[in-house]
């Protein structure tokens, strides 16, 4: 059987915020050139017999998705799965099982009989330090797997950690165990007690199995789940690179594969992993995968640090400089900044929760939001205007479109910009200007070989990124 990868690329962004955001989740972070999303793909590289991987994610980053599997030559088209909501991860797996089932016939219909293919369910959000022996640990999963066993990966703990799940192995299989129990996230206690035992792991989220068996099991455990799911699946549609859910997919029960299946199926196996495995939960976990220099310390970018130790200090852009402190942790965005004791890292999601109790606006996004054809970034901001930084990408375009409230004011500081306005057709290089009126049909297109810059200066009554009218968009917005 082929094995394919499943990635799941959900997530709110809460527990990494200022850098994650609800829009731009911690997968997509940039991590100095990488991003957890692109390592996830790289590391498929050392596994033998794959199909090509099935993302699913949400319309909000399906162009980080597609954008980030072109650039590890990955072909996204019909591989990117759009859910219209978040529904956990079982309800996720499921289209993916049927997806995977009927790309076997090329009609697209149901697998032929007998046939099946293994589903490596990945997050797309975790470190794995030793790829070899992550590698090793899928082949023997598999081979679990092929007998119809579903396969969690267990991971050797390192402590007795309060934020993971847990697994008991029960009897020794040919390969790997047999699980004896699930265990929710416990006290300290309870941790050090279960470490004292033996025999016990944290729950990785990361499984393996036929997708026919966990369709079997899922159809025993949580029939309203599957059927929303198969439904979801007969109801989709095919846009440019994306396959987009029906609406029955918001019907299925919000629940976890382990709530609906692992925890009830006679059928859970656990094969175990110790390869330098994270999920990067809180800031501490991410600075206890970091490297660290001769003080303990973490800095990342523009830093300036004396008389510090065993803390986390990271720059977007602006200086960070501190002083004599010990353990904190210090991250600093174009929009916010986060200072925390290491210790107290798992709650910053309470003050998100505070962000979106206030509709603050930097629980959402940053003030550089990426699009399919580059990205803005917004540079000031106040009454009746608002001065923008756009980058198009060689060859991209913006939407042909007008705005009723606001006209626009745009310079070119590199590149060469081919710009529509009205029923005018201009080329514009570096330093050359032009104007578009409130009402005036406009378009923005980066006729060179090189990334087009330039500096949009907007001014009028209302500036909302909703008052776009498009008539023509290469990327499906209109």
């Amino acid at each position: 059987m082929k094995l394919c990868p499943v990635i799941l690329c959900g997530g709110t962004g809460t527990r990494l915020w200022p850098l994650s955001r609800r829009l731009y989740p911690k997968q997509f972070m940039d991590l100095g050139g990488h991003t957890l999303f692109g390592d996830t793909l790289k590391r498929l590289g050392g596994l033998p017999e794959l199909t090509p991987p099935l993302v699913i994610c949400n319309k909000e980053q399906r162009f980080l998705a597609a954008a980030q599997m072109q650039e590890q030559g990955l072909d996204p088209t019909g591989r990117v799965l759009l859910e219209p909501e978040g529904r956990n991860t079982a309800p996720a797996i499921a289209v993916a099982a049927l997806s995977a089932l009927a790309s076997l016939n090329a009609a697209g219909g149901a697998a032929p009989d007998g046939e099946d293919v293994l589903l490596l369910v990945l997050p797309s959000d975790h470190v794995i330090g030793d790829a070899g022996v992550f590698a090793r640990a899928v082949a023997q999963a598999a081979a679990c797997a092929a007998e119809g066993r579903l396969v969690t990966f267990g991971i050797e703990p390192g402590g007795p950690e309060t934020g993971y799940g847990y697994i008991q192995r029960g009897d020794a299989l040919a390969t790997g165990f047999a699980v004896r129990r699930f265990v929710e996230k416990p006290r300290r206690d309870a941790a050090e007690a279960m470490l004292a035992d033996g025999g016990y792991y944290w729950n990785s989220g990361m499984f393996l199995f036929r997708a026919s068996a966990f369709l079997g099991e899922l159809g025993r455990y949580a029939p309203a789940m599957l059927e929303g799911a198969s439904a979801a699946w007969r109801e989709r549609s095919e846009e440019r690179d994306f396959v987009w859910l029906g609406k029955d997919f918001a019907a299925c029960p919000a629940d976890s594969i382990d709530y609906a299946v692992m925890e009830k199926t006679p059928l859970a196996a656990v094969v175990p992993l110790d390869a330098g495995w994270s999920d990067l939960g809180s800031w501490n976990s991410v600075y206890e995968a970091a490297a660290k220099d001769a003080d303990a310390n973490v800095r990342v970018g523009d830093v300036l640090a004396e008389d510090v130790s065993g803390s986390y200090l990271y720059s977007s852009g602006r200086l960070v400089a501190a002083l004599g402190v010990r353990d904190l942790v210090v991250v600093e965005t174009g929009d916010a900044v986060l200072v925390t004791r290491k210790e107290c890292s798992q709650d910053v999601k309470s003050l998100v929760a505070r962000l979106t109790q206030h509709s603050r606006p930097e629980k959402d996004t940053h003030l550089r939001v990426f699009r399919p054809w580059g990205w803005y970034e917004t540079l000031a901001l106040g009454e009746r205007f608002q001065v923008k930084r756009i980058m198009v990408k060689s060859g991209a375009s913006l939407s042909l479109q007008l705005h009723h409230h606001r006209a626009e004011h745009w310079v070119v500081v590199s590149g060469v910009g081919q710009i529509t306005v009205g029923d005018k057709l201009v080329e514009l290089h570096a330093d050359q200007s032009t104007y578009i009126p409130i009402g005036t049909m406009h378009r923005l297109a980066n006729a060179g070989p090189q990334p087009l810059e330039i500096i949009e200066i907007q001014s009028g009554s209302y500036l909302g990124e909703d008052d776009i009218v498009r008539f023509e968009d290469n990327y499906g917005r209109c």
